[in-house]
């Protein structure tokens, strides 16, 4: 028997939206299953049903979310949408794109001076470390949410996460930070530098020699003189970047946030699904609902496949009727594809039965626009 896709509670994404005391929203899952465009779509609901000052915040370097809200790019600054409806209740729509380099660049003007600040900007290692090092981004996510959260300006900050595994070092960057700050390794290239040495080289000790012997050949003298130099220099802001990054950690789980995964009735995106589900209950963050996108319904629930190409095959054999046996035939292929989407989503449901969920149906073409976002809106929202 095919489980029923109604089987979990149901989503009521519109009480989310207008809850005023939910202040975050974060959207998250495998790729290519809709978070974007989800993001997009309940930010522009949030704005324009409920009237509420919002702000969308993408970690994708794709470019669909600033196409589909009609602005030509998207940067590290929030820009307002225009054209939206939100002239009778007062809401806001501003979306912006993640830079994690200027958003790194702008952590250390703020808590360096100007010459500071020089010296750090022109390691290599910094530049390097800020544009493309694993883990910066996600990192650099945290700083923006924590930023955005707390600067007050906005009744709600809806986060297009990137895909879960991705996602997940979201989750893990205040932690990953402290492990990186409190290393045994960070605390020796650490150590010339806080007893006056005037480079690594300085030999503080017989075993810290051997130790800069091994790491020199293994990653080589310069790097290391590039790394002792940034260690050197973003000392006095460790202590800043972990507070900050534990603070927005605190605020991922407490009340005023909502996550809600997003997936498609694929079996690998809901099984990252499911384990992103999962460490959310590790961490004790709440998880507000599944979003199921592209799913396939029939027109005729009531006529299953077999039944559709029974009356395909007897009509075929009678003669003149192909359009009917077409229609027939295109019938059961759709009913065998819902009857899997369904089987695959209860896994999710089966795994995690209180867990709300709404289904959203496939769509006939690529949302690429504000009327693409509201139609989407509303699927997601039905009652």
């Amino acid at each position: 028997m095919v489980p029923s896709e109604d089987a979990a509670p149901q989503l009521d994404v519109d009480q989310i939206l207008a809850d005023p005391g939910v202040r975050i929203v974060v959207c998250c899952g495998a790729g290519g299953v809709g978070k974007t465009t989800t993001a997009a779509a309940l930010a522009l609901r949030a704005a324009e049903r409920h009237g509420r000052r919002t702000v969308v915040l993408t970690i994708d370097p794709a470019r669909r979310l600033a196409q589909s809200l009609g602005l030509t790019e998207l940067d590290n600054t929030p820009r307002q949408v225009k054209g939206i409806d939100v002239e009778a209740n007062g809401g806001e729509l501003h979306a912006m794109m993640l830079d994690m380099k200027r958003t790194f660049d702008d952590v250390v003007l703020q808590h360096t001076d100007p010459a500071k600040a020089a010296e750090i900007f022109a390691n290599p290692f910094y530049q390097a470390m800020s544009s493309t090092f694993a883990g910066t981004q996600e990192y650099m996510a945290m700083e923006k949410l924590g930023q955005l959260h707390a600067r007050g300006e906005w009744d709600l900050i809806v986060v297009d996460t990137p895909p879960s595994r991705s996602a997940l070092d979201f989750l893990d960057a205040p932690a990953r930070l402290s492990r990186f700050l409190d290393g045994r390794m960070l605390r020796l290239l650490l150590a010339p530098a806080r007893t006056g040495g005037r480079s690594m080289f300085s030999l503080v000790t017989a075993s810290f020699g051997m130790f800069s012997k091994v790491v020199q050949k293994v990653l080589g003298a310069q790097l290391l003189t590039d790394l002792s130099g940034f260690v050197a220099a973003l000392d006095s802001m460790f202590g800043g970047f972990r507070q900050r990054a534990e603070q927005t950690y605190r605020i991922l789980q407490a009340r005023e946030t909502a996550f809600l995964l997003v997936a498609a009735p694929e079996p690998d995106a809901v099984r990252e699904a499911a384990y992103f589900a999962g460490r959310l209950r590790e961490e004790r963050m709440p998880l507000a609902g599944l979003v199921l996108n592209r799913v396939h319904r029939s027109a005729a629930p009531g006529l299953d496949a077999a039944e559709s190409l029974a009356a395909a095959e007897r009509l075929a054999d009678l003669g003149g009727h192909e359009g009917t046996v077409d229609v027939l035939r295109a019938h059961a292929a759709l009913a065998r594809q819902a009857a899997r989407e369904r089987q695959v989503a209860a896994r999710f449901t089966e795994a995690f039965p209180a867990v709300p969920a709404v289904s959203v149906t496939a769509q006939p073409a690529d949302v690429h626009d504000v009327d693409g976002l509201r139609t989407i809106g509303a699927a997601i929202s039905r009652p």
